[in-house]
């Protein structure tokens, strides 16, 4: 939605968490070959254990988006009012369609990278100034200039690359995020306070989240309103349900971690991620419940 460009969906049997979103093994050199016939290198000593291989992970359920795609589908034909199958659709993506909150979380690999960076630079600009901050880029002549001009200049920093739909993500939300904005009053990143920066990475997350979604789900397979007000309205519930779960995830990881040092930016931002998802698949299955 919003920019976003259509596409199916992943196939049925892609592995929940692709095995390049985690640490994998890189490999190394071939195990020497053993002396024939005595099982040793033929100096008495038993030969080393092959290198330790990312293990192939097994196909998903091939039908594990379609309980997500129908209730959205069914939410979407009805205009944005039958908010029990928004509820239903949320709940069974997180639940059945990743595998859980986690897995769902594990599933942003670039957008909690892109987040970790956006909410870094934030906190640097808001400790330093935004001069500073900028300066780590190369970007001080940005310093003083509208903040839509700003973020506009970062989009390499904060979310470098496009080439696969996972990067893609983190980039269309990144721009989502830059739209936005202005109508939510952030005009001068100089006076930003912490919770001005919290709204910027609420936003962020929220449209990071959305288009995931959105793209598990497949937008080709769901069909919108003919009605433009009707279309809108089923986008903006969706955004809107989306951001009240990231919304109380940041506010819940923030008073358990009231300060936070660069170091701990990342694992922060895979908190939000994970418990934002958790919240989601609760509050869509109460929206079901009704």
């Amino acid at each position: 939605m919003g920019t976003s460009t259509a596409y199916g969906g992943p196939g049925g049997g892609t592995p929940l968490v692709p095995t390049w979103l985690g640490d994998a093994d890189g490999g190394g050199a071939s195990p020497a070959s053993p002396s024939p016939g005595d099982g040793t290198n033929g100096d008495g000593a038993a030969p080393p254990a092959a290198p330790k291989r990312p293990a192939i992970p097994a196909a998903a359920d091939p039908q594990r988006f379609s309980g997500a795609r129908n209730s959205f589908t069914r939410f979407a034909g009805s205009g944005g009012t039958d908010r029990p199958s928004l509820g239903r659709a949320v709940s069974r993506y997180v639940s059945t369609s990743s595998g859980g909150a986690r897995q769902a979380a594990q599933r942003m690999g670039a957008s909690r990278a892109s987040g970790a960076r956006l909410l870094g630079f934030l906190a640097d600009a808001q400790a330093r100034g935004v001069r500073e901050a900028l300066r780590e880029f190369n970007l001080e002549a940005l310093a003083g200039r509208p903040i839509t001009e700003i973020f506009v200049g970062l989009a390499d920093v904060i979310c470098p690359g496009a080439g696969t739909v996972d990067e893609g993500i983190a980039r269309e939300a990144y721009i989502e995020t830059i739209i936005e904005l202005t109508t939510e009053g952030l005009t001068d990143l100089s006076t930003f306070t912490p919770d001005q920066m919290q709204t910027v990475f609420e936003l962020y997350v929220t449209h990071a989240i959305e288009a995931r979604i959105c793209n598990d789900i497949g937008t080709k397979a769901v069909t919108m309103p003919t009605d433009v007000q009707a279309a809108h309205r089923v986008e903006a519930q969706l955004r809107d349900f989306i951001r009240g779960g990231v919304s109380d995830a940041l506010t819940r990881a923030r008073s358990e971690s009231p300060n936070l040092p660069p170091e701990r930016i990342q694992s922060f931002v895979d908190t939000v991620y994970e418990s934002a998802f958790a919240i989601l698949q609760s509050l869509g299955q109460a929206e079901a419940d009704q």
